[in-house]
């Protein structure tokens, strides 16, 4: 547990703690009075409540649309699933800037809606729940769905055999045993569209805040840290409370089910029913997941003279609008760079964190293994600018280093590595180290020839899960991007920030570049998962 914890006291813990010091504190008192003061302010009032009834709605509706996909893909069988189902997966490791940018593209100005119907629909509510729609839809189909397709039939049609409706018998007997999974997948929704930054910067406008996009502001442009500071410490607490709940239902889900082979349950679909059902999720696929993407790679090829690759050759070059250093197209190099360093680091501090949670037991480990999740929900801009005022003295003055991207990066992909690693890391018999040790080999030995060949697939898919993650982070590397170096995301925010239909255009092909690199890993990383020859 060393590096791990090493790791996160100095690069998560100390940053955060201090900007929160740094707000609260004058003099070195302590001044409490002053959450007190900001929370009863009306502006940060409104801000809550946003944040709160958004991130409600926002769940209620993507369990509204999402739930009939995960029936669909786990209980039929039809051509193309597993295919459709990495393509509604794609979403959700899409960068939230590329999101925002791709639904400004399909409802803003000059939108496709404005062009067909006069209709516009940047800087509304609905603007921002749609687009948390369709980046959490795969959240539900993954979680519920995975979940619903080791549900064993035979105890629902038992219930239709003494007497109970299609409904009743879904009620009483599917509901109940998907009630845990369908809570977690609504508690991890709710974490991130409470905790949404990218989305609500790009197509909220100034109207519309949430605490993440507040506490930028405060930070960034008022330089405001006692606001900022007690704003990070209800979001922690808000997290903190939503991070125990999904950890309780995760219980309720391992240990209260029994599961059968999912190859068992799929069927084609029979009936007028099914099929419509079946047409009905294919149609949301469609205009919710597929027509947003679609119409972001078209806007991105429609240049002024008309179709062709103008956008594109104006990434090759600064131009005269100053937005850069450098020219744009050479975030493409940065930010892979970038990544690749981020997702060794995760890989490292995770895989080490994993192994220590599978060898040990007990409340301290449990904690640390929440303490693991809280990057994901603690405002990565908080993190960010703690970076800037915590990493500037040696031993660690980092703040001119290039490392300090990765290391910022690292921090939201450790989650996804641990939570990839730990399930196969408990299922490999211990008998089988033990057996390795007694033939005389040393832990290091039993470890590369026992644990690594059997661990290996689940490392590989959370190296491709940890650089997607790290590809498109934008909370903190907003902050600490050099600007001779931009990532892919803090690009394309300063070209949409930038006014003109040049610099409107390079943020549509920058971002249908940075949705491919995406899709390309995600789509690597679903053939490690499906592809099962002899590798257990």
């Amino acid at each position: 547990m060393a590096v791990p914890v090493l790791f996160f006291a100095v690069f998560f813990a100390y940053p955060v703690t201090a900007i929160v010091g740094r707000g609260l504190r004058t003099d070195g008192v302590w001044q409490f009075g002053r959450v007190g003061d900001v929370l009863s302010r009306p502006d940060i009032l409104d801000v809550l409540w946003f944040t709160t009834w958004q991130a409600l709605a926002s769940t209620a509706l993507t369990l509204v649309v999402a739930l009939p996909g995960a029936y669909v893909f786990a209980r039929f069988d039809f051509p193309g699933r597993h295919l459709l189902r990495a393509v509604v997966t794609v979403p959700f490791v899409l960068p939230t800037v590329v999101v925002g940018t791709a639904f400004l593209a399909l409802l803003g100005r000059g939108g496709l809606l404005d062009e067909l119907w006069g209709v516009r629909l940047d800087t509304t509510v609905w603007a921002i729940l749609l687009a948390h729609v369709f980046f959490n839809y795969a959240v539900v189909v993954r979680t519920v769905g995975g979940l619903w397709s080791q549900l064993d039939p035979r105890q629902e049609e038992a219930a239709r055999v003494l007497g109970a409706s299609r409904l009743a018998a879904w009620w009483r007997v599917t509901l109940p045993a998907l009630g845990p999974a369908v809570a977690a997948a609504a508690l991890m929704v709710f974490l991130f569209t409470f905790t949404s930054f990218g989305v609500v910067q790009i197509l909220g406008g100034p109207a519309y805040s949430t605490l993440e996009v507040e506490i930028y502001r405060q930070t960034a442009q008022l330089l405001d840290l006692p606001t900022a500071a007690v704003l990070t410490l209800v979001q922690f607490a808000a997290v903190g409370a939503i991070l125990a709940l999904h950890a309780w239902t995760v219980r309720r889900r391992e240990t209260a089910l029994r599961l059968v082979d999912p190859a068992l349950t799929a069927r084609r679909p029979k009936g007028p029913g099914q099929w419509t059902l079946l047409g009905v999720v294919l149609a949301v696929v469609l205009v919710l997941i597929l027509l947003p993407l679609g119409v972001l790679v078209e806007r991105s090829f429609d240049g002024p003279g008309g179709y062709g690759l103008t956008f594109y050759r104006a990434l090759t070059s600064v131009g005269t609008s100053g937005t850069f250093l450098v020219p744009p197209l050479d975030a493409v190099r940065t930010s892979l760079e970038y990544a690749v360093v981020a997702t060794a680091i995760a890989l490292a501090v995770g895989g080490s964190a994993a192994a220590a949670l599978t060898r040990r037991a007990g409340r301290l480990v449990r904690g640390f293994d929440a303490l693991l999740m809280l990057p994901l929900g603690v405002s990565a801009v908080t993190v960010g600018f703690g970076f800037l005022i915590t990493l500037d003295k040696p031993p660690l003055d980092l703040r001119a280093s290039w490392i300090l991207v990765p290391l910022a990066q690292a921090l939201v992909g450790v989650p996804f590595v641990v939570r990839t690693m730990l399930p196969v890391l408990r299922a490999v018999d211990g008998r089988l180290r033990e057996a390795a040790a007694v033939l005389g080999a040393s832990p290091l030995r039993a470890w590369r020839e026992v644990d690594l060949p059997l661990v290996r697939r689940a490392l590989l898919v959370a190296a491709g899960f940890a650089f997607a993650v790290s590809l498109g982070e934008f909370g903190a590397t907003v902050f600490i991007a050099r600007p001779d170096r931009p990532t892919l995301p803090v690009a394309v925010a300063r070209l949409l920030g930038r006014p003109g239909e040049l610099n409107y255009g390079q943020a549509m092909a920058l971002s249908t570049v940075l949705m491919v690199v995406c899709a390309v890993s995600l789509l690597v990383l679903e053939r490690i998962r499906t592809d099962r020859s002899g590798e257990f």
